[in-house]
């Protein structure tokens, strides 16, 4: 599929630092000049030329390279005489198209990956898949694939028919609504018809049929009548942060003056010519964006972030009456916990708190760097801290968790995510979720930059606890890692080993989510399929039962007779204490 990108840049801007521009902002290349600055850009399908009638010489690319660009200084839209307006085509090869579905086709269905096999016609669920992709992340659906990932190819004499009739349903706001232009690909793959169709996130919610769809792994939920995902959803397509929310009639008998006089010093001690040193209270709020003036009403005042950060308790409580940051320790006790710190304080004080709490219960074993003795242990929560406050989601009610087990530690906290799954350290791209909470805690030394706090926390998390620490996107953020603890070893009293955290990340969220729904009693497939939302029986079998009967969590009610009609399904002792172990 081709797209054309129109941007702007500077007059002033040669063609050559141009098409640099266009490397550094939509290909992630790294330009060898910087004389230009990148100021807007439009992405559209290749069809769309002519309805701003440009003469412009078009430009074939390579997938992740571009031979040239030329400007089209006679669109000028916005009427600014300062900028000129440029524009390519982005055609990436056919082969190279064709090897990238391949690749997608082997790793499989997933959060952002789709296969329907329509041999003759469109699958009725494909609509619910484009509008769970327009309201999570996007993605990309492959007609002519059975969910095995095997290529079945659609109907050569059914390609037109099945081309027009979707791009014709959503056109129409009554399939989907708000309506929206997708593309479809005709690709042969091993001698056989797929049709692409790439469809990108929006900025908007959607509704197929009247019905909100949002994407879990490899399946399509309808979350309409649940009203905590679709406020979620909501929160995701805010264009703004929520930290910077204004509370007009709060004043600075609102926040604490020792806590700011202490933020100052810290700084100023940091950074002995620290621009906040000269500055009164008032000042260093404007400068740290905590006090604000909103351009389009006019109104002015302290911030959420500013409250969060430097608030008096009942003035945090007042804009925020759901902040907590719930500590726990649960070794022994398992129902409910040996020890407890309910924190519902400002952010700066909560991270002392945390700091305390890890302190109190894990060990600091030894550590030479170099020659030099560091605490890792510090090292590597001082990051699993400051990440529970300053990358939460704070208009979100889900509690902060910190919770202490049988050898690992692992957090919880709501999250405005911006991808879904177990992040790749060596591919992620950082994402500050509160960028003006993050920049106070690096003033005062209670943060790294952005993305260096994450491969310390990797450096040195599988030193203290023998494996690397994994950090989980999704609405609500996880971090797992292990400490050294000699307890994991212990069994119960009755001689059974205890289910411990060492067994757990070998259990899938996919099995987790079974195990949830199955502690009703016995249910047969078909119930189990509903409770998770699930259409598709050879995925449901390959990805959720199979795994749950092979690890002994998941038993049969007819062993004899697996593939029995009646056949039910129960969770095992294992499962059972498997999933009291992981629930509060």
């Amino acid at each position: 599929m081709a797209f054309v990108i129109v941007w702007a840049t500077w007059c002033n801007a040669s063609d050559a630092s141009i098409l640099d521009c266009f490397r550094m902002n939509f290909l992630n290349h790294t330009p060898k000049k910087r004389e230009t600055a990148f100021c807007m850009g439009v992405l559209f399908p290749a069809s769309w030329p002519v309805l701003f009638s440009l003469t412009c010489r078009v430009v074939i690319c390579k997938q992740h390279s571009v031979v040239s660009a030329k400007q089209a200084p006679s669109f000028n839209p916005i009427g600014k005489e300062d900028l000129k307006w440029s524009m390519v085509i982005l055609k990436p090869r056919y082969s190279e198209q064709m090897a990238d579905l391949k690749v997608l086709i082997r790793q499989g269905e997933g959060i952002s990956v789709e296969f329907k096999e329509c041999r003759r016609a469109l699958n009725r669920d494909v609509y619910g898949t484009v509008c769970a992709f327009l309201n999570r992340h996007g993605g990309t659906l492959l007609l002519g694939v059975s969910d095995a990932g095997e290529v079945t190819g659609v109907d050569p004499d059914s390609v037109e028919q099945i081309k027009k009739g979707f791009v014709t349903a959503i056109n129409n706001p009554q399939k989907i609504n708000p309506s929206c232009y997708l593309s479809v690909d005709e690709v042969r793959i091993d001698g056989k018809t797929v049709l692409h169709i790439f469809v990108p996130e929006s900025s908007q919610v959607h509704r197929c049929n009247g019905r909100i769809f949002d994407r879990n792994e490899d399946g399509d939920l309808d979350i309409t009548d649940h009203t905590w995902s679709v406020a979620a959803l909501y929160r995701r397509k805010q264009t703004i942060y929520s930290e910077n929310k204004i509370y007009p009639y709060a004043t600075l008998e609102q926040l604490r003056k020792d806590l700011i006089a202490k933020c100052r010093k810290i700084a100023t001690i940091r950074h002995e010519k620290h621009p906040w040193a000269d500055m009164d209270d008032l000042d260093l709020l404007k400068s740290a964006q905590l006090y604000q003036i909103d351009s389009e009403t006019g109104k002015s005042g302290v911030t959420l972030a500013g409250i969060l950060l430097l608030g008096k308790d009942d003035a945090i409580l007042t804009a925020v009456p759901h902040h907590r940051t719930d500590l726990i320790l649960r070794k022994v006790n398992l129902d409910r916990y040996d020890d407890r710190d309910f924190v519902a304080t400002n952010l700066i004080e909560s991270y002392d708190r945390i700091m305390a709490f890890i302190a109190k219960h894990l060990p600091d074993p030894f550590y030479l760097e170099g020659t030099m003795s560091i605490s890792i242990r510090d090292a590597i929560f001082r990051e699993i801290a400051s990440n529970i406050l300053i990358h939460r989601e704070y208009t979100d009610a889900f509690p902060a968790k910190l919770i202490i087990e049988r050898g690992r530690v692992r957090t919880e906290n709501s999250n405005n995510p911006h991808g879904f799954g177990l992040i790749n350290p060596d591919t992620f791209s950082p994402f500050s979720k509160n960028p003006v909470i993050a920049r106070f805690f690096r003033e005062i030394g209670r943060a790294d930059e952005l993305g260096s706090g994450v491969r310390k926390l990797m450096k040195y998390g599988k030193a203290y606890g023998g494996s690397d620490p994994e950090l989980i996107e999704g609405d609500v953020f996880r971090i797992i890692a292990k400490y050294p603890d000699s307890s994991i070893y212990e069994k119960a009293s009755t001689g059974t080993p205890q289910v411990t955290p060492q067994v757990t990340p070998q259990v899938t969220p996919r099995v987790i989510r079974l195990l949830n729904v199955s502690k009703d009693g016995e249910l047969n497939r078909g119930l189990l399929m509903e409770k998770l939302r699930l259409n598709d029986r050879k995925s449901f079998g390959k990805s959720y039962l199979q795994p749950a009967l092979e690890q002994d969590l998941i038993e049969m009610t007819q062993p004899d007779s697996p593939k029995s009609p009646t056949q039910k399904y129960r969770l095992t002792d294992t499962g059972k204490r498997l999933l009291k172990f992981m629930q509060e």
